[in-house]
């Protein structure tokens, strides 16, 4: 339906992807990325799931048959120990032992959050009022694979032009009705409808028969494109 190519201006932002106010909250017993031990880290594990059970490490050691001294010297990641004594812990705190590990070294991630009205907003040649488009992932790399729009049209006078692109294009509408064009066919959508389609194709809006009218496009690329 529309790609970013054109002008952009970025919409006021709350708190934009990636910044401190807006960074995911790294799960309990990750590992840090300045490496630490896997003593420390099982020690933090153990740790967070007595307290979780509001368990004493009295409680814990006598469940597990080994001495209060060395419950506390695994918790802060003092001493190595072995895999039996790991596993008797696990069993006293109602895990398993897998699940002692099952955060070690997971790698940090990175994934895009664009909270509720902060996409970038995209104004396309030829939608002059009442159709704004917002992109709602930012991909930096040097080929998009991907393009991701919250549309909202709420202006039923307007002629919209047509759109051609590379990729394929898939669209579906979350509110409102209208008839929509690709190619010599037409569309009647309403909420819960999808469209796929060849954005090579000409295609876009024929008649907007229920305003506002808002839906989801993503583009997707081809290696080529």
């Amino acid at each position: 339906m529309a790609t970013s190519r054109g002008k952009t201006k970025p919409a006021p932002s709350k708190s934009r992807p990636g910044s401190g106010a807006d960074t995911a909250r790294t799960r309990p017993g990750a590992v840090a990325a300045d490496g630490r031990s896997l003593d420390r880290y099982v020690g933090n594990v153990v740790k967070e799931l007595r307290l979780k059970d509001k368990l004493t490490i009295n409680e814990v050691a006598a469940q597990a048959g080994i001495s209060r001294g060395m419950v506390s010297k695994i918790e802060n990641g003092q001493v190595s120990t072995s895999l039996e004594t790991l596993s008797r812990l696990a069993q006293a705190l109602g895990v398993s032992l897998s699940h002692l590990f099952r955060h070690y070294n997971v790698p940090t991630g990175g994934a895009q959050h664009v909270k509720a009205g902060d996409g970038m907003e995209v104004v396309r040649r030829g939608t002059r009022r009442g159709h704004t488009y917002h992109l709602l992932a930012y991909d930096q790399g040097p080929k998009k694979t991907f393009e991701p729009f919250f549309i909202t049209m709420d202006d039923a006078s307007e002629v919209f032009p047509t759109f051609e692109h590379p990729g394929t294009e898939f669209i579906y509408l979350l509110a409102g009705r209208l008839e929509y064009r690709h190619g010599q066919q037409r569309y009647m959508l309403e909420p819960g409808d999808s469209l796929t389609f060849r954005g090579d194709i000409p295609h876009g809006p024929e008649n907007l028969i229920e305003t506002p009218i808002h839906l989801l496009s993503i583009i997707m690329y081809a290696a080529g494109d």
